[in-house]
């Protein structure tokens, strides 16, 4: 019997919450990975670099750490002996209370390999975005890194050798016992007055802080309502952050925004939305698949390489790449267009046949379907047109162009619809815990409007916010009885980006949820 070759475990810290923040190594291990056990605290975003990974939450094995760990480490021995590449992600650095030491003995004691690759640790994440330096000349000389949750077999801390720590402490696990500490550090001789901070939910766009005298921080952190999971700064250097904060000065700190074009699509967009603070949820309405009818992409493409066109149109960046995808799959290349001149619907598409080292001979003045046909016209009169696109969407180029030209349309890509909504966006949608909602197409649009339930659909316009990218997409959705809060004035996402931030600036910044 062939004996199956033992895989490893890949113990790697997912950093504080900031997706941003995860390093290249742990990157990745994750695109590596046949199985991802990950923090019920890791953002669900850091998954997105392991699509090809069998993923489990360790909440599916029990709330309490006492009921799940054994389960936990008992499957990352199964699995490595399975053959498989185990990456066991977990929040901050796994060897900073992460107890990701427990976690390796007991692979050393099971013969599995393994890899430690760290995190950003909470302490450090929460100091550098709350402006407040860890060390300073003159301030704080050392870092000590304490638990205020003790274990009920561990010794009691060394308050008195903490009260006169020259340096800054940082407090992990200590929100529910922060009266104590606070109680215990200054009764074994730290000035009540010492500066401090609690921070929440650190690096992410739910970050909440709050400085106050050690004295006053338990009661200060009461009043302003914040909760776990929570990390509290002491020390001089705390001073500094009225100076040096940036994270909150962030225009859409706290704005959760629900991004629903396909996943390939919305990340680009997800991460310049939370540099900006934003909270990003997505909800793919559709997925991008081969095209429907391949002889018929093959049978237009290799006439293309033969010269029967003179104009090749493009309406996506999405139909670029499937374009490019086809050609090499019929063993031929870029040649194909060298005969020909491209248009692309706008500067998005224009940068997709550059990616290719393909020049875009027009693009309109307005990135929409009406206005590249009236560029096209007195361009194309008596010319070949071949029209490469998906398998749905509007007819408006196609029944323009045929007026004065040959026009050949083929989808080079499909669209399929998701129907089910992730659990989590379904009850934010029916809690209006949604500011904004961009819609990117009318196709987008109707199969959003066709999936609100109708407490979904009483939030929109109050609570949660709709933007179209153009007036076309802005007319569907009010077709469909959706208000629309704003429009982009430029059709690109660089233009929604610029109508979120003007409606962020005109309405009032909800409470943190």
């Amino acid at each position: 019997m062939t004996r199956l070759p033992t895989g490893k475990v890949y113990l790697v810290g997912a950093g504080p919450g900031d997706p941003g923040l995860l390093t290249l190594r742990a990157v990745e291990c994750l695109q590596e990975a046949d199985i991802v056990i990950y923090d019920r605290l890791v953002s669900e975003r850091l998954l997105d670099w392991a699509p090809q990974a069998e993923k489990h939450c360790v909440r599916e094995w029990g709330e309490a750490h006492q009921e799940r760990a054994p389960k936990v480490t008992a499957l990352l021995v199964e699995y490595a002996r399975q053959g498989r590449r185990v990456v066991r992600l977990k929040g901050g650095d796994p060897l900073v209370f992460g107890r990701g030491g427990e976690e390796l003995l007991a692979l050393v004691q099971a013969g599995i390999p393994f890899e430690i690759v760290p995190g950003v640790t909470a302490a450090v994440g929460a100091a550098a975005y709350t402006g407040v330096p860890l060390t300073h000349r003159g301030l704080s000389s050392a870092v000590a890194l304490i638990t205020g949750h003790q274990a009920e077999d561990s010794p009691e801390l060394d308050w008195a050798s903490l009260a006169r720590f020259p340096g800054t402490l940082a407090v992990y696990m200590g929100f529910e016992q922060l009266g104590y500490v606070a109680e215990q550090l200054i009764r074994h001789g730290l000035p009540a007055d010492t500066p401090a901070l609690t921070v929440q939910w650190a690096t992410t766009g739910r970050q909440r802080s709050v400085q106050a005298p050690l004295a006053e921080l338990a009661e200060a952190v009461r009043r302003a309502g914040l909760a776990a999971p929570a990390v509290t700064l002491i020390g001089p250097v705390v001073g500094l952050r009225p100076a040096l904060q940036w994270l909150e000065k962030r225009p859409l700190l706290g704005r959760r925004i629900l991004l629903t074009r396909p996943r390939s699509q919305a990340n680009a967009l997800a991460r310049r939305l939370e540099s900006l603070g934003a909270l990003v949820d997505e909800w793919p309405l559709i997925e991008i698949g081969p095209a429907p009818e391949p002889e018929k992409v093959r049978h237009a493409l290799l006439r293309l390489g033969q010269g029967a066109f003179q104009w090749v149109v493009f309406t996506s960046a999405n139909g670029v790449r499937a374009t490019v995808e086809a050609l090499g799959r019929l063993g031929a290349d870029l040649r194909s267009f060298g005969g020909v001149k491209l248009a692309a619907i706008g500067p998005g598409t224009a940068q997709a046949l550059a990616e290719f080292h393909l020049h875009a001979d027009l693009i309109p003045d307005e990135f929409r379907s009406e206005n590249l046909a009236e560029s096209l016209l007195p361009r194309v009169r008596g010319q070949r047109v071949l029209l490469l696109r998906a398998d749905r969407g509007r007819e408006v180029l196609l029944e323009r162009l045929a007026v004065v030209a040959e026009v050949e349309q083929v989808a080079v890509y499909s669209q399929r619809e998701i129907p089910d909504i992730p659990a989590v966006v379904a009850e934010r949608l029916r809690q209006g815990e949604y500011d904004f909602i961009p819609l990117t197409s009318s196709n987008l649009a109707r199969l959003f409007a066709a999936r609100l339930e109708a407490s979904m659909r009483a939030h929109i316009g109050t609570k949660t916010h709709l933007l179209a990218l153009s007036p076309v997409t802005g007319a569907t959705l009010r077709e469909l009885g959706l208000p629309v809060a704003a429009e982009a004035t430029e059709y690109t996402m660089t233009g929604l980006m610029e109508a979120i931030l003007r409606l962020a600036e005109s309405l009032p910044r909800a409470p943190s949820r």
